[in-house]
């Protein structure tokens, strides 16, 4: 019987070794898995036969030790090592790898959840995130705006290709520094034609009709019908040609001082500048009958009249109609005073890019600080004139911000297919005006919140699991989050097929949170986590294993011999 027994111990060491052998050969198997875990063979005492317990000593004797046999060994545990596995780059942007304790989270097509280590993901036709068995990754959504909703779980999607919807500008960001040194703005920029006369040789006024006036020769300037083409330079650039047609566009020489006031852009209100307009002059100076133009105070560039052909500084307009020029202006003063201008552009809600110019005059300075006026216009508004807004911007002596004036700036859209008008703030909080001089006022468009149409060319994955998608027209927003799962004990974890994993009795429930959070450890996009086995120690187990069933198989055969003796024995 005890050698029936020592055989049957034997064996157990067989069979307790053959699972470390399969353990080893499994970890070598899978040296080049993604994400692999390493695992390890525990073994346990299986059971004893107790012969006797012993005793405890007594007043003339020792005590004695007990007397045991053991039966064996068996598996205590196939324990699996969850330590980092190294890190190596892919390049593949939907490539993973987790740096700490968490996982992937996986949802099969019944939407029961699997977990991971295995970040080797694609994007399938529907543009879904999905592992190399197809189950869905699993993560958070984000809103229209790009804010992460934090509830349910969700498949992430994608969607390369998708066309974002253009967004109509509302708010543009000016930035910079007006240099509160420079002195204030008194005139702007006049320029004087001519003195018009009458047939009846008197001076012309404001009720004087077009047709009534003469040439030196006293050949009439103008006929009814007469297409009178106008260029007016003003900022740099020349704004958009116009034509007055002569008693349809207007008939009097005040309509067409009213009329170049309009398509020059200059904004005549005598509380805010009271000089600026286009006049007729009463004399004696400038001379009775001459056309007066005078931008607004500060305009440094001035604004200057040309016929077609033509770049003269003190130009012309065309009368294309006779082929003459009815009117020669000159230069009467410069503009006097500080400050500067910007070009900047916003978007329509056809996400049609809109040029706008934004201009600065310094228009009081005292003890308390300075105010500056601003005027908009833009050569892509659709009406007569291209001023679009204008207002006030007020610093401290300091020359902090304290506060603007003006409305939203308007300009309208009207034959261009988008909505009309487009109308946008300005945000000059970001501005200062220093007492002290800063060398050259300088202001620009820090930022606006307008975008042309865009598709979605690309995405990237930080290390939060935040996943942004970059468009063509260079914006961004943020499509979702990867989600990542907890457990309390990871080795209790049940491992399933395709790199996966399930709770277990000992391992905890999920904690679904996100990466960075809870240990779960930081992701590394573009890269994999490679396998953490080590063919050194695996080559060892195998050694040692070996010898252990080479032992036992040994333990059998000498059992074996000894009852084939017994056997004899009775023969």
């Amino acid at each position: 019987m005890a050698l029936t027994s020592a055989m049957l111990t034997g064996f157990t060491g067989i069979k307790s070794n053959q699972t470390t052998v399969n353990t080893v050969g499994d970890d070598i198997a899978n040296l080049n898995t993604t994400a692999f875990k390493q695992q390890r063979t525990l073994f346990e005492t299986l059971m004893y036969e107790t012969i006797s317990p012993g005793s405890g000593p007594s007043p003339g004797t020792g005590g004695t030790l007990p007397r045991q046999v053991g039966r064996g060994s068996g598996v205590a545990a196939v324990q699996r090592d969850f330590a980092q596995g190294a890190i190596e780059a892919t390049g593949s942007e939907s490539d993973l790898a987790l740096n700490g304790r968490g996982f992937f989270v996986l949802s099969d097509a019944d939407g029961a959840l699997r977990y991971t280590r295995d970040g080797a993901f694609v994007l399938d036709p529907s543009s879904t995130l999905v592992a190399t068995g197809g189950r869905r990754v699993q993560g958070y959504a984000a809103d229209a705006a790009g804010q992460i909703q934090r509830g349910a779980l969700t498949d992430i999607v994608i969607p390369l290709g998708e066309v974002a919807a253009p967004v109509a500008t509302s708010e543009a960001v000016i930035s910079g520094k007006l240099d509160a040194a420079e002195p204030v703005a008194s005139v702007g920029h006049t320029t004087v034609s001519q003195a018009l006369r009458t047939s009846g040789g008197s001076a012309a006024t404001a009720t004087t009709a077009l047709t009534d006036l003469v040439d030196e020769h006293g050949a009439p300037l103008f006929s009814t019908d007469d297409a009178i083409e106008i260029v007016v330079n003003k900022g740099g650039g020349s704004l958009p040609p116009e034509t007055f047609i002569v008693g349809t566009t207007g008939s009097t020489l005040g309509d067409f001082a009213s009329y170049l006031q309009t398509i020059a852009g200059v904004y005549a209100d005598p509380t805010v500048d009271p000089a600026a307009g286009v006049t007729v002059a009463a004399g004696p100076d400038p001379e009775a009958g001459s056309l007066v133009v005078t931008s607004n105070r500060g305009e440094a560039n001035a604004l200057r009249l040309h016929r077609e052909g033509d770049e003269l500084e003190f130009g012309s307009i065309l009368n294309r109609t006779k082929g003459t020029t009815p009117f020669s202006f000159s230069t009467r003063a410069s503009a006097v005073g500080g400050g500067t201008s910007t070009n900047f552009t916003v978007y329509d809600s056809l996400g049609q890019p809109v040029e706008a110019r934004l201009r600065f005059a310094l228009e009081t300075k005292d003890t308390g600080g300075t105010t500056w006026r601003y005027y908009a216009e833009s050569l892509d508004d659709s009406d007569l004139s291209p001023l679009i807004g204008m207002g006030t911007v007020q610093f401290d002596a300091s020359g902090r911000f304290v506060t603007a004036t003006g409305d939203p700036l308007s300009l309208d859209r009207a034959g261009s297919g988008a909505s009309s008008p487009l109308t946008f703030s300005l945000d000059f909080s970001g501005m200062t005006a220093p007492a002290e001089s800063v060398g050259e006022s300088r202001v620009y468009m820090a930022s606006q919140d307008g975008t042309p149409a865009g598709e979605l060319e690309g995405y990237e994955i930080d290390e939060d699991g935040v996943i942004t998608g970059k468009y063509s027209n260079q914006q961004s927003r943020v499509l979702g989050q990867v989600a990542v799962a907890t457990f309390i004990n990871n080795e209790g974890l049940l491992a399933e097929s395709e790199n996966t994993y399930v709770p277990g009795a000992n391992s905890g429930d999920a904690n679904i949170v996100a990466a960075n959070e809870a240990g779960a450890g930081a992701i590394v996009a573009g890269a994999l986590e490679q396998s953490n086995v080590e063919l050194v120690r695996e080559f060892i187990d195998l050694v040692s294993a070996s010898t252990g069933i080479s032992a036992a198989s040994r333990v059998v055969r000498t059992a074996d011999d000894l009852l084939q003796e017994l056997l004899l024995l009775s023969r």
